[in-house]
């Protein structure tokens, strides 16, 4: 695995210092992440399969998966290219790298190399065909900043697209378990440490696309994709889920001492929540909805 800085693209004078979000992810939720990266990685592969064939992608094209984690996309983009194109997946997690580069080499893939960098500072600018982002653009402390980075990324001409999660009454597998801990425990505080502004951030349609015209991009779309997503191969597996990630997980984790002495009683209601879902050949399964966002590279320099 290499950064950002040894690779050479528009870097400052020294590596940049990682940010406070940075920090957070690779300190707090990386072991968290890594601990249910079953529900996190397999969890997703319904909606994965409802979005990948629909990428604009080529054997061929070069691609960029920006906040690619533990590498499953960047694999399956990789395969999709062929032996004649490149995939570049980059993070900021260097466990998430670590793993990804493990699968890579089991796999025997070639034409993918993983980079160390953040999205909201810098990218590579070596005019990909297509760049790429699931559920991570949410966490961008800058939008537009993050946005920018991925345009400038592209081709002339090239295409991205950014999948993000809609309105917490459209994904109640994040939402309800917030709602039940809500009831005995306080919400975060304004000191509280956070993984950025959280994956609702860019659930709203003209908020993002004024996002993205400032950040640069024409032919913007959404598509909304619904599909289930795995929430834990069984009851416990999914309390122990929503209490170390995600918005249920925040408020759990800022709670402390407070949190744990009243852990049995939530840990009843989120049972008592979690048997009324629908049950799946591989565990427990809950609806989601996410935006698919697309956009265009107009021209280089702007």
């Amino acid at each position: 695995m290499t950064s950002l800085h040894e690779a050479g693209s528009r870097p400052p004078t020294a590596p940049p210092v990682d940010t406070e979000y940075v920090r957070f992810w690779n300190e707090v939720l990386a072991p968290k992440f890594i601990r249910f990266r079953h529900i996190l990685v397999d969890g997703l592969t319904r909606h994965s399969e409802a979005v990948f064939p629909k990428l604009p992608v080529r054997p061929g094209d070069r691609v960029l998966d920006v906040g690619c984690g533990f590498g499953d996309t960047a694999l399956a983009l990789a395969r999709i290219v062929g032996p004649e194109g490149e995939v570049v997946g980059i993070d900021c997690c260097d466990a998430f790298l670590a793993a990804a580069e493990v699968d890579r080499e089991q796999a025997g893939v070639e034409n993918l190399r993983f980079l160390r960098g953040d999205a909201e500072i810098a990218l590579p600018e070596e005019r990909f065909d297509f760049v790429f982002a699931r559920f991570g653009t949410m966490f961008f402390a800058n939008p537009v900043a993050g946005l920018r980075n991925m345009r400038r990324a592209l081709r002339p001409g090239g295409r991205m697209a950014h999948i993000v999660w809609r309105e917490p009454a459209d994904n109640p597998w994040l939402s309800m378990a917030k709602e039940i801990v809500l009831r005995y425990l306080p919400a975060p505080g304004d000191g509280a440490r956070t993984c950025g502004p959280g994956p609702f951030s860019m659930a709203d349609e003209e908020t993002v696309r004024k996002m993205m015209e400032i950040a640069g991009y024409e032919d913007i779309r959404f598509e909304r994709v619904d599909a289930p997503v795995l929430i834990g191969h069984d009851v416990r597996d999914a309390i122990e889920f929503q209490l170390a990630i995600g918005p249920a997980g925040e408020v759990f984790r800022e709670a402390g001492d407070r949190a744990e002495a009243r852990r049995a009683e939530i840990e009843a209601a989120l049972a008592d929540a979690t048997r009324r879902q629908a049950a799946a050949a591989d565990g427990i399964v809950m609806p989601s909805s996410s935006w698919v966002i697309s956009a265009l590279n107009p021209a280089a320099g702007l």
